[in-house]
């Protein structure tokens, strides 16, 4: 069975993350990276409202996953070299460490695919959203 890789915050966990989860999960054996909180602060300009642990918690109770993780503190491209996946599938929108995901692949000379999953709702289950919801 092919190893798929999935990477994301998962804050707020909502039927679009079910969904992407599930598209990917069709691939094969499905590994999730969580974003680390640090991270998430530098790439978003704020903390997410769950923690790292809270986060890989609830990815974990969804059994969806074979295995989750948490991202490298370093490297964001470790995990893709220390678990060589064979399909790394991205979100519609996720654009974070995607620019160069190709040449880290080809660097680490692994035949990884990359595959864009479709969107679910996306004006409804983005979790900026459902934060504006939230807060208001």
């Amino acid at each position: 069975m092919k190893t798929v890789m999935v990477f994301g915050t998962f804050d707020l966990l909502h039927p679009g993350h079910i969904n992407f989860l599930r598209q990917a999960k069709k691939f094969g054996s499905l590994m999730v990276i969580i974003a680390r909180d640090g991270t998430v602060k530098k790439v978003k300009g704020k903390t997410p409202e769950h923690n790292e642990l809270e986060r890989l918690q609830g990815i974990i109770c969804l059994n969806l996953a074979a295995i989750a993780v948490l991202g490298a503190i370093g490297d964001k491209y470790a995990v893709i070299k220390k678990y060589k996946p064979d399909i790394i599938c991205l979100g519609y929108d996720q654009t974070h460490f995607t620019e160069q995901l190709e040449n880290q692949i080809n660097k680490f000379k692994l035949h990884a695919k990359i595959i864009r999953l479709k969107s679910f709702k996306p004006e409804k289950y983005k979790t900026s959203i459902i934060k504006k919801i939230i807060h208001n």
